[in-house]
């Protein structure tokens, strides 16, 4: 199902996409190891990192706060948008409209 947006999917997976990037660990939510994603090139990390963007948009529309890696990703209906955070600091977020 996903979430609400009103901004062109194509754009909201960049941008999570590059989000997910920021994730050092993000990788642990395939349950991948260290040396497993390290020795993936750039491109297939890119794949892996988009793939678990869109996940999350879909997982989002049910389950509004799953953890990636040290992140946790929050899906906010309020104020239309999917926050990133490590801790109490925020790393990112997604505008969805």
């Amino acid at each position: 199902m996903g979430v609400k947006h009103g901004r062109d999917y194509e754009y909201i997976l960049a941008d999570l996409t590059k989000a997910v990037g920021q994730i050092s660990d993000s990788y642990n939510f395939f349950e991948m190891e260290a040396s497993e994603w390290e020795a993936l090139s750039e491109e297939e990390k890119l794949e892996v990192q988009e793939a678990l963007a869109e996940d999350l948009f879909f997982a989002l529309g049910t389950e509004s706060v799953i953890s990636v890696g040290s992140a946790v990703v929050i899906y906010d209906a309020d104020n239309h948008r999917i926050n990133f955070l490590i801790g109490e600091d925020e790393l990112d977020f997604v505008a969805l409209i």
